[in-house]
């Protein structure tokens, strides 16, 4: 064996040698993954000459950034720098595939100046991750830039109107769209099973024009209503769906059908908004009072306010609306921005259900407990008349079995020992449990008067199946809710339970449908709560079939109200009107522009005092986070707290601004405590 002295030494590693600048437009900006507020700005690096046909504006790329690396994309190549001092390289480019285009840029741009948030975290909701296998499909061997996708994608014939005639505006609308301009409308939709069939001829429209459409609906039950409508209308392959249950490689796969110009429709749910389809033409959204639409990660964008956006700033068409209409369509409507489409009293008279309350004076007379019973006689008699031509729907706003007991002896609400929270009956003859802490009842004792026993104090869908099953034992009771969603049940007779929003398609639709407890959803401590009660009835509603053929909705709720008459006239323009009018006068969004600001106290507090908040701007609180107020008006230290900033609409990018960069100064000293902000949040009591 050799001697360490007879060793080979190791030959010096040769010096790494310096890399060379791209001899054309050697700058490149880059938008660097970093969510902090104070780094919200593109950042300059040099392009190494062996990556000068690879780095392309929109691609993946990583950088070194404060020592370490991370991802990014490259906005674009310049001949020069405005940095003072010395540039550094561009580490690799992850993909030469041009994933982020001008237009999707300059709108994440928009989002994140509307909802005072960084670019950083609107291109994480627009461009879904990478998947390598997809990419490498399909792409083109010399990375060069695509043209357009409609100047690649066939173009579908023009369709006939359809079940647009049924609109006095539908044609005109139509036709706006197939000569190349922009139409804007906010849509109320006629009951029926019609609504993914219109919007397939309105895409097809845009299409056979060279233009693109994009739909946006709020789930994939009606994600796959849409696809059948696009199919049945333009036959297989004709558009692509997006959606999260696709798995990433495939979602990702038909994300870059549309980038590469394969298709000229998309259709997708909520994070679809931000699809790349070229030449945009019209954007569609479906039921846009769903909240569903609301992004729940910042900065919380919606998905209304982004079509719109996108719409305004690439002059495409836009058709937003479902069976019901919020005070925000109605605030587009008011800004002259879109205009209205919905079809005469006519036609609604013609495609309606007959809706009745069973609170009213008529049926009071009959039946002196309909207004407080939960099962009145009315419900049940139009159930059981219904059933002989057949199924019935039965809405039920809560899941669960028993959602609240009480003590069955003195009516005391039964709450858990440890925690305070209600007590729950999650089966039939299971033993009751916290709804907090999910603890079993210590005790089956009442606490106040000792009394062992409970009764039911709010009632779910699971009891409530079990209760229409002992009053109907000749038909099958099937339920739809969060553990099992029925899509669609036949036209036989049937009762069928179901929460809002699992409501099934009935073949042929439903003879009667019942919308139960009708306090629950009125009574919720929303500002939306009327707004939101009246779009879960008519969704159900709509289901039903026309009072020509004998469909009958029962609404058990007090017939005076104002979301009640709405939906007994099928009239949900007026009620939006009425919503838009009342929140003016309370100075309340959308009449107004305003932001939350939720966090610990001292930081909420620092926010506050550095914001340079525009005139006119007016501070409400902060208050603990559970909306009592705080002892002298704030949070002390830690306790979360929430303030309110609001402003006229005029002066909402203002006030963005400004509280963003009071978020930057923040992030810039790398202050303790992390302060949410949203603007024009869904809820705000």
């Amino acid at each position: 064996m050799a001697s360490p002295a007879g060793r080979s030494a190791k030959a010096p590693s040769k010096p790494r040698q310096s890399p060379v600048a791209a001899a054309s437009l050697p700058v490149a900006k880059v938008a660097v993954d970093m969510p902090l507020a104070h780094l919200d700005r593109p950042f300059d690096y040099l392009v190494p000459e062996r990556l000068t046909l690879a780095a392309l504006p929109g691609c993946r790329v990583r950088v070194r950034f404060a020592g370490r690396l991370a991802g990014g994309y490259l906005l674009e190549r310049v001949a020069a720098s405005d940095h003072q001092g010395g540039l550094a390289f561009l580490e690799r480019v992850v993909s030469p595939e041009p994933v982020l285009t001008a237009e999707i840029a300059g709108l994440a741009r928009a989002v994140a100046d509307r909802y005072g948030g960084t670019l950083a975290d609107v291109l994480r909701l627009a461009i879904p991750p990478r998947h390598a296998g997809a990419e490498a499909a399909g792409r083109p061997r010399a990375p060069v830039p695509r043209p357009p996708g409609p100047d690649r994608a066939p173009r579908p014939p023009r369709p006939d109107p359809g079940p647009w005639a049924r609109y006095p505006a539908g044609p005109a609308f139509l036709a706006a769209l197939a000569d190349g301009r922009s139409p804007r409308a906010v849509w109320s939709a006629l009951p029926g099973p019609d609504w993914p069939g219109e919007i397939a001829r309105a895409a097809a429209t845009a299409a056979a024009a060279g233009r693109g459409a994009l739909v946006v609906v709020p789930d994939a039950r009606d994600l796959d209503s849409v696809d059948a409508g696009l199919t049945a209308l333009l036959g297989p392959g004709s558009h692509v769906c997006l959606s999260a249950g696709l798995g990433p490689a495939e979602r990702y796969r038909r994300w870059l059908t549309v980038l590469r110009g394969g298709t000229l429709i998309a259709a997708g749910t909520r994070s679809a908004m931000f699809a790349p389809v070229g030449n945009l033409g019209l954007v569609v959204l479906w039921d846009e009072g769903d909240d569903l639409h609301a992004e729940p990660r910042a900065p919380y964008p919606h998905a209304r306010e982004v079509l719109a956006l996108r719409a305004h700033r690439g002059g495409a068409a836009a058709l937003i609306g479902g069976f019901a209409r919020t005070a925000e369509a109605a605030q587009l409507m008011a800004a002259g921005w879109a205009r209205p489409l919905a079809g005469d009293r006519a036609a609604v008279r013609r495609c309606a259900p007959r809706v009745t309350a069973a609170g009213d004076d008529a049926e009071l007379a009959r039946d002196p407990a309909a207004r407080s019973a939960r099962l009145p006689g009315l419900a049940l008699r139009a159930a059981g008349d219904a059933l002989a031509s057949g199924p019935v729907l039965f809405q039920v706003p809560r899941r669960g079995y028993v959602v609240a007991a009480a003590c069955e002896r003195c009516h005391e609400q039964a709450r858990c020992s440890a925690c305070g929270g209600p007590l729950a009956l999650p089966a039939p003859r299971s033993a009751a449990v916290c709804r907090w802490c999910a603890a079993p009842a210590a005790s089956p004792a009442c606490h106040s008067c000792g009394h062992v026993g409970l009764r039911a104090l709010v009632t779910g869908a699971g009891r409530t199946a079990e209760e229409l099953g002992r009053a109907f034992p000749s038909v099958p009771v099937r339920t739809s809710g969060r553990a099992e969603v029925i899509t669609e049940v036949t036209s036989g007779p049937a009762v069928v339970v179901a929460t809002p929003g699992a409501e099934p398609r009935a073949q042929g639709g439903y003879a009667a449908a019942i919308l139960l407890d009708g306090w629950a959803l009125l009574g919720r401590a929303s500002l939306r709560a009327a707004e939101e009660a009246l779009r879960r009835w008519m969704n159900a509603a709509a289901l039903v079939r026309p009072a020509s053929d004998g469909g009958a909705v029962v609404v058990v709720a007090h017939s005076g109200l104002p979301a009640v008459q709405a939906l007994i006239r099928w009239d949900p323009a007026t009620h939006a009107e009425r919503e838009l009018a009342e929140r003016a006068a309370l100075r309340f969004p959308p009449a107004v522009r305003m932001a939350a600001l939720t966090g610990p106290g001292s930081a909420v507090r620092e926010v506050l005092s550095a914001a340079v908040l525009p005139p006119g701007a007016e501070v409400l609180g902060p208050v603990p986070a559970g909306g009592e107020p705080a002892p002298g008006g704030a949070g002390a230290g830690g306790e979360q707290v929430r303030a309110l900033i609001r402003v006229p609409r005029s002066g909402g990018l203002a006030l963005a601004a400004a509280l963003r960069t009071a978020q930057a100064v923040r992030s810039a000293r790398k202050e303790a405590g992390i302060v949410r902000l949203q603007l024009d949040p869904a809820e705000l009591i």
